[in-house]
């Protein structure tokens, strides 16, 4: 089975309610490990002691430490996405919309902070399979920029139509560089990064504000252009 199988599926299924329930185990062990002793130091062995199955039994749910964490991506990725869409829909103006997925998001990668700075640093290689660019998490991203896709439609500010195909992924990669920030932030309760979102979200949306004006169609082209360097 290979890891993008994995990601598709997220786990194994299985039909009894005891596999079922074995699975979760293994999960929930496993997140625990990697929040307790780390994620590189945790070893597929640790995380079946853990659970109380036989190695076998770890191996025969997810086939690899990267299927665990790729199934972590995938359930927080869908146990966010109606609330966060909802919560989307309360809102009217761009700002607030966009402020709604990024504290979601947060909220929903808190409980797993300690452990979520090994993974970051996968980010760079798109080969990696726990990269937020590879091939294996594409299914995921793409439900994650389909957020921005909806808080970017129907607010209060006007997005050029050149950049409405775009805008959704820029605002995700965004977000990665808020994520970053959050995870080494040492300041009391994140409030470090609390004000640069406000900060660095204002800016934002202004620029997306004036990008619609003329003088700036060459200097969105340029950033289109760069996108799809990015996106290559």
């Amino acid at each position: 089975m290979t890891i993008t199988t994995t990601a598709n599926e997220a786990v194994r299924a299985r039909s009894t309610p005891k596999a079922e329930a074995t699975r979760r185990r293994i999960y929930d062990a496993a997140l625990e490990m990697f929040r307790d002793k780390g994620f590189e130091q945790t070893t597929m062995r640790d995380i079946a002691r853990q659970a109380g199955v036989a190695l076998g039994a770890a191996y025969y749910y997810f086939d690899s430490k990267d299927a665990i964490v790729l199934a972590f991506y995938q359930e927080n990725e869908e146990s966010g996405h109606q609330p966060t869409l909802d919560a989307i829909a309360q809102e009217k103006k761009l700002r607030d919309r966009i402020r709604v997925v990024m504290e979601r998001r947060f909220e929903l990668l808190e409980p797993n902070l300690k452990f979520l700075g090994a993974l970051f640093k996968h980010s760079p290689d798109a080969t990696d399979p726990l990269s937020p660019f590879s091939d294996e998490t594409r299914p995921i991203r793409e439900r994650a920029i389909e957020l921005f896709r909806v808080a970017t439609s129907d607010a209060d500010v006007k997005v050029p139509a050149d950049l409405v195909p775009h805008l959704p992924r820029l605002l995700w990669l965004y977000q990665l560089s808020l994520i970053l920030f959050w995870i080494y932030d040492r300041s009391e309760e994140k409030k470090g990064t609390m004000l640069l979102m406000e900060k660095s979200l204002a800016l934002v949306v202004n620029l997306i504000r004036l990008s619609g004006l003329p003088l700036m169609r060459p200097v969105r082209r340029t950033v289109l252009e760069l996108l799809e360097v990015v996106a290559a």
